[in-house]
């Protein structure tokens, strides 16, 4: 078997045997021979048979190879030739009688160690491109091509994504590379196709591609999912005719499949990243501040807080619990005059009786047991903003009284002042109670219910909204599911039919 001698940096002597098509070499340890020498390029060049000769040529400008003193580009090798690579000296002989494992053996060996490899960092790499640069990096140098290419079909046409070089660079002029003729009848035909020497070959001779390109082999095999065709893996040499094998086949078709692997979560990733830009930009063309919403219902509503926020009229919201009274309540208070002014909230119902006062007027010190110190309510805080009193139904009769006085006269005395304070607030009220039957059984004042529902909202329940609880839903699951790193990203159909059918009592916050 034809072999290469040299002597180690460490003083010793190592044979290479030459089995390959293809051996490549260099100071980098992906290389057939690794030469470990600092003036000795990364992928300094290759020696091919053709099945009669050895050539062996430089690949990298500005690192020569040296055949008996003479620099060469391409030359064929003889018996007993020495070889000056860098610092390196090689003699290149036909003929070794030390016993080593097949060709077949070494390559098979080399090709699982490889695909072990590229698996590994599959399960690492997140990087969609690195990915597959190098796949075809892979796969060029086990079947020793001098070159691959990554096809994807785009609106039907074929369309180099991918191309690169045996040292692992991307090929610029990738179009002018490649044969249409092959490449056309592997996407008609989803089926590889092998070319042991295109310019003789009754099929592709014909072909300008094939004519003008001088190709001798080329391997071609469809990337298929589940019967639709991604694309097409292409590995071509311009030297060396009957390179492929059905073994090299069969090994491309291997990392076909791992490329449409990658290909199909590439798309269902992109595919998701579209629809959650797409929920983004419908949320965004939906959207009222922070409320989501198109329904003729909520349109309506968001026209009415249009036209009062710029005003000073108080505002009574009603509607079913959960059902976002104090979304409305807030986006009133940012569209008005006041919005640079507080914002304060005070749940009607959630305080006993006993403190409501003094947590809406305040109190002075000494006022009742435990007034440590003189302390302003609600109302004193909100001075020049707006206050939001939720759930106003809730209020005890005797405090609606002291209510309506200082809505009526925007005055308020602290719990055991002797004089009142000016104040300068807007008032925004809500209840998911029927004012109307509250009025009717005397559990609420007519008149502080007039002076409150100047402008008066109704907001819909959830059932009532149509396809805005599928919207919210949506906006609802990406957010969560984001901040919980979680990997539910959309409903199926089932789920979306149980929503629609189920009333939720809760509304918004039951959803």
């Amino acid at each position: 078997m034809p072999t290469l001698v040299f002597e180690t940096a460490s003083g010793s002597r190592e044979t290479y045997q030459i089995f390959k098509k293809i051996t490549t070499f260099g100071s980098s340890a992906d290389n057939d021979l690794y030469l470990d020498a600092d003036d000795i390029a990364p992928h300094h060049g290759h020696i091919t048979f053709n099945g009669k000769t050895f050539v062996i040529s430089s690949l990298e400008k500005g690192f020569d190879v040296l055949v008996n003193g003479r620099k060469r580009r391409n030359y064929k090798l003889s018996n007993g030739d020495r070889i000056d690579i860098g610092s390196m000296q090689l003699v290149f002989s036909l003929f070794d009688d030390v016993e080593i494992p097949s060709s077949e053996t070494i390559e098979e060996i080399d090709y699982f160690e490889k695909l072990y490899e590229f698996s590994e960092r599959l399960m690492r790499e997140s990087d969609i491109n690195k990915l597959l640069e190098t796949l075809i990096d892979l796969v060029v140098r086990l079947t020793q091509a001098d070159r691959g290419f990554l096809i994807l079909m785009d609106s039907g046409e074929p369309s180099i994504v991918i191309a690169r070089s045996m040292n692992r660079e991307t090929i610029l002029d990738a179009d002018s590379r490649i044969s249409d003729s092959i490449v056309q009848k592997v996407v008609e035909t989803r089926e590889s196709v092998i070319v042991s020497d295109a310019l003789n070959d009754r099929e592709f001779s014909s072909s300008l591609s094939v004519v003008n390109l001088k190709l001798c082999s080329v391997m071609c095999v469809p990337m298929l999912d589940r019967g639709h065709l991604l694309g097409v893996l292409y590995l071509g040499n311009d030297n060396v005719v009957n390179l492929f094998k059905e073994e090299s086949l069969e090994r491309l078709t291997i990392f076909a499949a791992q490329a449409s692997l990658i290909l199909r979560n590439a798309l269902a990733l992109n595919a998701l990243k579209l629809d959650n830009r797409e929920l983004k930009k419908t949320v965004e063309e939906q959207r009222f501040g922070s409320i989501i919403g198109s329904c003729e219902a909520i349109s309506d509503i968001f026209d009415k807080v249009r036209k009062i926020a710029s005003t000073d009229i108080s505002v009574l919201i009603q509607g079913e619990t959960g059902t976002g009274k104090e979304l409305i309540a807030r986006e009133i208070h940012l569209r008005s005059n006041r919005a640079k002014g507080p914002f304060v909230t005070i749940n009607c119902g959630a305080i006993p009786e006993n403190l409501l006062e003094s947590e809406l007027f305040g109190h002075v010190r000494g006022a009742f047991t435990g007034a440590v110190s003189t302390v302003n309510g609600k109302f004193q805080v909100a001075n020049g903003g707006t206050l939001f009193l939720d759930e106003i139904g809730e209020m005890p009769l005797n405090l609606q009284v002291k209510l309506l006085r200082a809505i009526q006269e925007k005055s308020v005395q602290k719990v055991g002042a002797t004089k009142g304070e000016s104040v300068d607030i807007r008032i925004v009220a809500a209840t998911n109670r029927d004012l109307s039957e509250e009025i009717r059984s005397g559990r609420f004042r007519e008149d502080l219910f007039y002076r409150l529902n100047v402008v008066g909202l109704n907001l819909p329940p959830l059932r009532d909204r149509g396809e805005d609880l599928v919207l919210i839903a949506r906006f609802l699951l990406n957010k969560f599911a984001t901040e919980y790193n979680a990997k539910a990203r959309g409903f199926t159909t089932d789920a979306v039919i149980a929503m629609r059918k189920n009333p939720w009592p809760g509304n918004i916050r039951e959803l």
